[in-house]
């Protein structure tokens, strides 16, 4: 009866230690990025070309510099710059400083031209409006503009969600995700979802990262203000963020323990 009871007990001891060994287990494939799923896709090279079509909108911080061949005119006109025409070389506090923001009614206000209304045109239009309005008083000069930054956030299952300033023309799914640690082994890499504005309103698209065709995805590159929300395998509430050796050593202990006395 007692070595029954022993063997039962030591087969529940294996079982529990097997459990959490799994229960704590990621399969690798889960968290592979860009994968072949089949031998058939052999495919290395991938076209996607970059879709730019942002409206600018209140709030917006815009770069704006003209440049003209008299140096006080160009200096009179960038007064926020003071004639420097390093924008790459500036840091992002400075960059901001220098830049103009789109009031709540949509305008910016520049020099020599006054109010300029800028909202919902695309950066090539806002250029090509400053452009109309300064040709009353210049003849030749060159219009620079770029959009300073814009907000991309991201939620769930990532090393540190939050919100982070894009200081560049643009970014991409995996650059995004690099911004905040990469994903947590807990991340569902095959259901990313995109959360993005529209005319109308919103849409919600998902992505699978461990697919490669994702470079294909005209959701491959990120778009101002959107966001990326990562969602957690199913099960994760079962699993442990680290395998707990304390919790299983003080098991065996007791368990060893246990047996002894019956012994």
């Amino acid at each position: 009866m007692k070595n029954s009871f022993l063997i039962t007990f030591r087969s529940l001891i294996w079982i529990t230690i097997l459990a959490f060994m799994f229960a704590s287990c990621i399969p690798q494939k889960k968290m592979l990025y860009l994968q072949i799923h089949d031998e058939a896709d052999t495919l290395s090279s991938f076209n996607n070309e970059r879709k730019i079509d942002y409206r600018v909108q209140p709030g917006d911080n815009l770069y704006i510099r003209v440049v003209t061949l008299d140096e006080q005119t160009t200096l009179l006109l960038n007064p926020l710059s003071g004639g420097s025409s390093n924008y790459i070389g500036q840091s992002d506090a400075s960059i901001y400083l220098t830049s103009y923001t789109v009031s709540e009614d949509g305008n910016l206000d520049f020099p020599m031209t006054g109010e300029v209304f800028v909202k919902n045109m695309s950066i090539d239009e806002v250029k090509t409006t400053i452009q109309e309005k300064l040709r009353v008083y210049l003849k030749e000069f060159v219009v620079i503009v770029k959009l300073v930054n814009y907000n991309i956030t991201l939620l769930g299952e990532v090393s540190r969600p939050g919100q982070y300033k894009v200081y560049q023309d643009n970014i991409n799914l995996f650059e995004a995700v690099s911004m905040s640690g990469d994903l947590t082994d807990y991340a569902n890499r095959n259901k990313i979802a995109i959360i993005r504005q529209n005319k109308t309103g919103s849409e919600v698209v998902y992505v699978d990262l461990t697919k490669r065709d994702i470079l294909l995805s005209d959701y491959y590159y990120l778009k101002p203000n959107d966001i990326v929300y990562v969602q957690p395998v199913k099960g994760k509430q079962f699993t442990f963020a680290e395998f707990p050796y304390a919790i299983l050593f003080g098991f065996i202990s007791s368990t060893i323990l246990i047996i002894n006395f019956v012994k």
